[in-house]
């Protein structure tokens, strides 16, 4: 027998020791917000209009250095450095090139107003030159270049300029912008929130025109909330926020012509809402779509801008509501596509330029979940779908007259699509629950792989040193619906051992939590979570999205009904299975999600022994015009749907451990919402928990607020399940 040294074999049994214990490391708060899990990605990608080559930003934040580097699609090889922030160039963080190329605008010192919604510096670099410009000295929003790249278009203090830069001069186009009264070219807050847009102004295909939206808020309530700050006394913040059955703002659509600047109002016939506009290839002809208050009527309107005259080119209507998409494309002859839930899901229509239907280009019991684009040349429009299974995504091809289809990607989960401005080839970013994202480069025609670009092996080697637990996908019966699921289990876990549930949920309509991706930060918490001895499972009930219009609008004037039993009903039945202790299930959300826990813990107050809620909505009436009503009407509509799913109206049925949690400064679902949650519990003489952060908006974020935040809630669970 072979001896081995004694100091040999301690090395041995040390290393081994080593390299076990990294294979156990657990997974700890303070990394998950400190970037240890950060994923690589290609960052503000645009194609080149070539097709052959595509740029990038590059962004050292710690250096305080950006650049835009050019890529050659096909051999991958940078070409050169297009840009790079030096004592001349500042530091910037996002680009936008002319039509032509020839220019680049760039932004700087970026302040966020609220979620969509900046201020900041701009610039225009001249590639040719090297020269650069600011277009003003002042902090402006959605500067936007004109086609030929002579002109830039912002808003300054809720009016309108126009920048010239070969003759350096600007021109104030409206005159009567004043805060919280009128507003021209951006969108109010309900807008800029539920209608998921900020710039209200459209340059014409050839910078003759511009078209813009007026709102004049005048009517509509005002909202304020205290910044408390670090002064000795607060201050306040005020803006025009319509709750559910308020006044919105009154909405107009004008034209400017650019070499007189004369402003032409167009006759819509008083439209409710405008959440879109887009000129079409003609310069002269305007699309513009409008909704009634219901959201159950939508037209799509052309405007010929040489006479002002308007006509309807498509009108869709539902018994609930018709979604707004930005999905609408122009043809070369003004042709376009559309996409619409008119059959029951969500497909892609070709009609002519006069608005005659010409074809149902996809169809099936699945939904396009993304429009990419038409290649006239080959006949072929590209897109995403739910063709396999609505917790995957992949991308398609077909021809316009819906034949000749073609699956582009081969794996199983997530796939997007950026296409080169030519379609010859397309970038994949590729992941599913154990991949993280990758990048290659695909042939658009067959789908083949060209490439590949960035796969995040990094952290793939990084998390080899943690116990990460698969997500196991299912589905389960509940209400007479297979309901999608995933379910996290220990790292260790015994089948032999009953295990407390930890549910996860947002709930909200046409919504997915449970998806076949990449973790995002949320999932790195639950896995640290089943490490100390949770089950962590999350049901998609009625209501959320990818499932066809059935499935979603089932919740229409019931927001909190069904999908609260659903929940409960799952709970029920996962608490069945030998290893879940039916005595221990929790529950949380945030937002929406915050709504649901809430509901849960107090309707099913026999199932769930403790929530927590982040942000709740605790009743529809504090919400939003758009949003709430879209899926409600109005309260003076249906009051019972609004009181009957409202958690403050019975707490009195507060059973278990409740952790409730707002930001004082969350200009999207209102503090007030907690504020009389917690009255309403207080009066019920019902023991709680509770936090607010100062300042903090919707997110709860900045500085160790979500480190905290996240302690917080873990300390709760391992208190209370």
């Amino acid at each position: 027998m072979r001896k081995f040294p004694v100091l040999l074999i301690i090395v041995l049994l040390l290393c081994n020791f080593s390299i076990l214990s990294a294979q156990n490391k657990q997974i700890a708060i303070g990394e998950i917000y400190d970037g240890t899990f950060t994923v690589e990605s290609l960052d503000k990608l645009q194609s080149m209009d070539n097709g052959k080559q595509y740029t990038i930003l590059n962004i050292d934040r710690s250096l305080g250095i950006s650049t835009i580097e050019k890529y050659d699609y096909k051999t991958q090889k940078k070409l050169e450095t297009i840009v790079s922030s030096s004592s001349s160039v500042p530091y910037f963080t996002s680009y936008e090139f002319s039509e032509d190329e020839s220019k680049l605008l760039l932004a700087t010192a970026i302040e966020p107003i609220f979620r969509r919604s900046t201020l900041g510096y701009f610039y225009i670099y001249d590639l040719k030159s090297k020269k650069i410009s600011a277009v003003s000295n002042l902090k402006i929003q959605e500067p936007s270049l004109s086609p030929d790249g002579s002109k830039v278009a912002y808003i300054y203090n809720n009016n309108i300029f126009v920048w010239d830069i070969a003759a350096n001069y600007t021109k104030q186009l409206t005159l009567d912008g004043v805060k919280n009264k009128i507003i021209n070219g951006i969108t109010d807050w309900v807008y800029e929130e539920e209608f998921a847009f900020v710039r209200a102004f459209e340059w014409n295909s050839d910078g003759s025109k511009l078209a813009f939206i007026r709102f004049d808020e005048t009517k509509v309530p005002e909202f304020s909330m205290d910044v408390y700050g670090a002064n000795l006394y607060q201050t306040q913040t005020k803006f025009k926020y319509p709750k559910a059955g308020e006044v919105n703002s009154e909405v107009s659509l004008h034209i400017v012509d650019v070499d007189t600047y004369d402003i032409t109002k167009v006759d819509l016939d008083d439209p409710y809402y405008i959440p879109r506009i887009k000129w079409m290839n003609d310069p002269n002809f305007l699309s513009v779509q409008t909704l009634n208050r219901h959201q159950n009527k939508l037209r799509l309107y052309a405007v010929n801008a040489r006479n002002n005259t308007v006509s309807i080119i498509l009108e869709e209507t539902d018994d609930a509501y018709v979604s707004v998409t930005d999905d609408l494309t122009f043809l070369a002859d003004d042709s376009f596509i559309w996409t619409s839930e008119k059959d029951g899901f969500k497909h892609i229509y070709l009609y002519n330029v006069e608005g005659k239907l010409m074809n149902q280009v996809t169809k099936g019991p699945w939904e396009v979940t993304k429009f990419y684009g038409y290649d006239q040349n080959e006949d072929l429009i590209y897109y995403q779908s739910t063709e396999n299974g609505s917790i995957n995504r992949d991308v398609y091809s077909v021809r316009s007259n819906g034949k000749n289809k073609r699956r582009l990607t081969t794996k199983l989960g997530q796939n997007t699509a950026d296409f080169s401005a030519d379609f010859t080839y397309f970038i994949n970013a590729f992941s599913n629950a154990s991949t993280p994202p990758e990048y290659t480069l695909h042939d658009a025609l067959n789908g083949k792989k060209v490439k590949d670009i960035l796969n995040n092996q990094g952290l793939i080697s990084k998390l080899e040193d943690y116990r990460v637990n698969s997500k196991e996908f299912s589905t389960i019966a509940i209400n007479g619906n297979k309901l999608n699921m995933w379910m996290i289990k220990p790292y260790d876990f015994d089948p032999t051992k009953k295990y407390p549930l930890f549910m996860t949920q947002y709930s909200g309509p046409g919504a997915q939590k449970v998806s076949n991706s990449w973790m995002d930060t949320n999932d790195y918490w639950f896995q640290m979570l089943a490490n100390e001895g949770y089950i962590v499972a999350c049901v998609d009930g009625r209501g959320t999205g990818y499932k066809g219009a059935d499935f979603k609008k089932v919740t229409y004037k019931e927001l909190g009904k069904y999908e609260v039993e659903d929940q409960i009903a799952a709970a029920k039945k996962l608490s069945e299975l030998s290893y879940i202790d039916e005595s221990r299930t929790g529950i949380w959300g945030w937002s929406y999600g915050g709504f649901m826990s809430t509901n849960c813990l107090l309707k099913g107050n026999d199932t769930f022994e403790m929530a927590i809620a982040v942000a709740p909505v605790t009743s529809w009436r504090f919400y939003d015009t758009i949003y709430t009503e879209r899926f409600m009407r109005t309260p003076q509509e249906n009051p019972s749907g609004y009181d009957e799913n409202s958690p403050f109206n019975y707490p009195e049925l507060l059973k278990g451990k409740y952790l409730l949690v707002h930001g004082s400064a969350d200009d999207n679902v209102h503090v007030q919402n907690t504020m009389r949650m917690v009255e309403a519990l207080v009066q019920a003489n019902k023991q709680f928990d509770w936090a607010i952060y100062p300042d903090k908006n919707h997110s709860i974020f900045g500085g160790n607020t979500r480190l905290h935040l996240y302690t917080k809630m873990t300390d709760f669970i391992k208190e209370n399940l």
